[in-house]
């Protein structure tokens, strides 16, 4: 029944779902299909979480969150201490679920991404530096405040990516973050005013109406 409903709530918000109903089969499958991220109860037959998240992690760097009905801190320690990425205690609803899997996937991509790769990452004549946290426009340093930082990175990771307003949310300030979304706002408005010549139209950071915000590629800086 977890499994039907998981599987359903996940295809509805968009994913493809791959199932197993015991460890073992599970872990073949990961072997076979090379998920994305792999969503892993703890109460498995055959091979239980625990194995199959130590096995996994081990042959592979692919984000794994935990399920369990337990909320014993020994066993989220366990978990984590093998290599899991999260740690969901059923019962659970599904944009929680879907909340913290965007958020792994986030980071997934910013770590193999070009802004992780390169270390840095250009766009018209706005340039971050991951490694010196450094962010510069036409060579002149820019101050921001590290969640503005952290922001501009997530969009600068993807340029010309529209992105939503809750994967920004879950990106920068993680899915337990408790409070106001005009929060997010706030922090384009401030990167607005650090980069753009005029915040008012602005050129590198637009608002893409129902969904988010995107940072532009390099072609569209030109002018």
């Amino acid at each position: 029944m977890i499994v039907d409903s998981v599987r359903y709530g996940l295809e509805q918000t968009g994913y493809q779902v791959l199932t197993a109903l015991d460890g073992a089969s599970g872990l073949a499958l990961a072997r076979e299909k090379q998920p994305d991220i792999v969503i892993l109860d703890v109460m498995l037959p055959v091979l239980d979480g625990f194995q199959v998240c130590r096995t996994l992690r081990n042959e592979s760097k692919v984000p794994i969150i935990m399920l369990t009905a337990r909320g014993e801190e020994p066993d989220k320690v366990i978990g984590l201490e093998l290599g899991a990425d999260d740690y969901v205690v059923k019962p659970f609803g599904m944009r929680e679920l879907v909340a913290r899997i965007r958020a792994q996937l986030r980071r997934t991509e910013m770590e193999s991404g070009p802004a992780r790769a390169n270390q840095t990452v250009r766009v018209g004549a706005v340039t971050l530096d991951l490694d010196q946290h450094l962010v510069t426009k036409a060579g002149q340093a820019v101050e921001l405040r590290p969640k503005e930082f952290d922001l501009l990175a997530v969009l600068m990771s993807q340029p010309g990516h529209a992105f939503e307003r809750g994967e920004l949310l879950d990106a920068v300030w993680g899915v337990d973050w408790i409070g106001d979304t005009r929060t997010l706002d706030v922090h384009i408005r401030r990167l607005r005013k650090a980069l753009e010549d005029d915040p008012g139209d602005p050129r590198y950071i637009s608002t893409v109406r129902g969904r988010g915000y995107r940072f532009a590629r390099t072609d569209e800086t030109r002018a």
